[in-house]
């Protein structure tokens, strides 16, 4: 990869950590199944490393940075680890099968990180950095160390520990700022200093990881790249731990869009982004606000007069980039109840959804069902339906199998039929609206202490018809699992999306991830 960047120089790496730090966001817990179905995508993307995740703060992690090893056909495979041999004997393990492998090390620099977190004295970590990147190598030849909280380290000590890296043998080094706490120039300048002061920085990639925590996370990304950076790391739709990362969409779309100042490359296919965007939604349960950049709902919607007048004259009078350039297609009324499965897989692939023969078959049926309840069927409802028939790789323990709910100026009530294991049982129960009848109804056939810490309703497309999807997200005993549903019938959305939760808390080990470079 290093020689590849030497061959041309204003290439760009894009480095994807949806799987590992994207996943740290609390709720975006992911299966291994959807692990695999994101894995493929920024494959196909042209993503050119997939950090799959953090093999041994679990086997859930373990197993999925194997699984996405053995499938992945062009990107390089990347696992974290600490700096501890058991750390790097683990990822080395969970890299086998990768056709192009890499390991990411890294340990903090900071004087507040050294003190007060690993409670280590500088020359201790310099011995723990050492035998580190010498011990990745053993596994791989492609290294990656980061020092973790880069931006707030001093220079002289960040210095030392990035040239004994480098000479230990690390193919890449990346700079965290991984509390979110830098701008834009000193993002530049910490690259700057780097590539002046430590020997033989030129010979390997610099690589920039930046937090969204005041907002500046692209823009601290592209000052790197611009100061001799030239691998960005970053999520889809900015995913990430607090306030997220740097979105991957944003800086490939800035690239494209103002190559006259950002004169850099990628080899991103722009078309696949909005396709990953709802992937990454939907599998996740967090929504892309609607005025996010390049992805969001009104990224192409134009709503005042000026605007519109300006629009039908001519498009670049308000659009800087075209729908097309990013995947993104228009809502169509091709779809109906009398569309056959043929038709509707054609439809669904150029959704961006390539599915089995099961699968098809049971979003098949859920789209009859909502043919013959909704006047117009849009692209939208389609994608709402793959959300709630994904492989989840979670057995279905409970299901809701019907539901009839009092409202109104009564005392609300719903009255509850559900199958547990394979058994049929019902329960009544009231509440202080409709929705917590149900779910005090859904307490009572599946006893549980999970505690509700999201439930978000957002209407799919437009009209009173129109589905509702709701998420739910539940915590039980430090587990957390995320359901969805979408149906026209919003408490009836809203009770599936408790029960689907209820299901992953059952599968869903423990997922206690050690402190991560971010």
């Amino acid at each position: 990869m290093t020689d590849e960047i030497k061959a041309a120089p204003d290439r760009v790496l894009i480095f994807d950590t949806t799987l590992r730090d994207g996943e740290q966001s609390p709720g975006a817990t992911m299966s291994l199944d959807e692990k695999l179905r994101i894995a493929r995508h920024l494959d196909e993307m042209g993503v050119d490393i997939i950090e799959a995740g953090f093999p041994i703060a679990s086997e859930g992690d373990f197993e999925a940075v194997s699984a996405i090893s053995g499938v992945v056909e062009n990107s390089v495979v990347c696992g974290l680890a600490r700096t501890g041999a058991a750390d790097l004997e683990r990822a080395g393990k969970a890299l086998e099968k990768a056709r192009r492998s890499r390991i990411h090390t890294f340990i903090a620099t900071s004087p507040l990180h050294m003190e007060r977190k690993l409670q280590l004295e500088p020359e201790q970590v310099l011995e723990k950095i050492e035998f580190a990147v010498r011990r990745a190598r053993e596994f791989t030849d492609d290294v990656q160390w980061s020092p973790e909280d880069a931006t707030r380290s001093d220079h002289d000590f960040l210095v030392q520990a990035v040239q004994l890296a480098v000479d230990s043998g690390a193919n890449t080094i990346n700079i965290p700022d991984t509390v979110g706490y830098t701008a834009p120039e000193e993002s530049a300048a910490i690259i700057r200093m780097l590539k002046q002061r430590v020997t033989g920085i030129d010979d390997v990639v610099i690589s920039t990881h930046c937090h969204n925590d005041l907002g500046m996370a692209v823009a601290n990304a592209l000052a790197a790249v611009s100061a001799g950076a030239r691998q960005v790391e970053c999520t889809i739709n900015g995913l990430g731990e607090r306030a997220g990362n740097a979105a991957l969409e944003e800086i490939v779309m800035a690239m494209r869009v103002r190559h006259d100042i950002m004169p850099w490359s990628n080899r991103i296919d722009a078309t696949k982004i909005m396709a990953a965007s709802r992937m990454v939604s939907q599998i996740t349960g967090f929504p892309v606000q609607y005025n996010k950049a390049v992805v969001g709902k009104n990224a192409f919607a134009h709503e005042s007069g000026i605007h519109q007048d300006g629009m039908l004259k001519d498009k670049s009078t308000y659009e800087i980039m075209l729908p097309e350039m990013v995947g993104l297609t228009e809502s169509s009324l091709v779809m109906g109840k009398h569309s056959g499965r043929a038709a509707f897989r054609a439809k669904l692939k150029d959704l961006g959804h390539e599915v089995g023969d099961n699968q098809l078959n049971d979003t098949f049926v859920r789209f009859k069902a909502l043919a013959d309840t909704k006047k117009e069927v849009y692209d939208e409802d389609i994608l709402a339906l793959m959300a709630e028939t994904g492989a989840d790789g979670a057995p279905e323990r409970f299901k809701v199998v019907s539901l009839e709910v009092v409202c109104g100026s009564v005392t609300p009530s719903a009255k509850l039929v559900m199958e547990v294991d394979g058994t049929e049982i019902s329960a009544e129960a009231s509440g202080d609206g409709p929705v917590d009848s149900c779910f005090n109804a859904v307490k009572k056939l599946v006893p549980h202490t999970a505690v509700l810490q999201l439930y978000q309703v957002s209407a799919v497309t437009e009209g009173t018809d129109a589905q509702a999807t709701v998420s739910v997200r539940l915590e039980e005993n430090g587990r957390i699992a995320t359901g969805r549903s979408s149906h026209t019938d919003t408490i009836l959305a809203s009770t599936r999306a408790y029960v689907h939760a209820l299901n992953r808390l059952q599968v869903r080990s423990q997922k206690a991830h050690p402190t991560a470079a971010a």
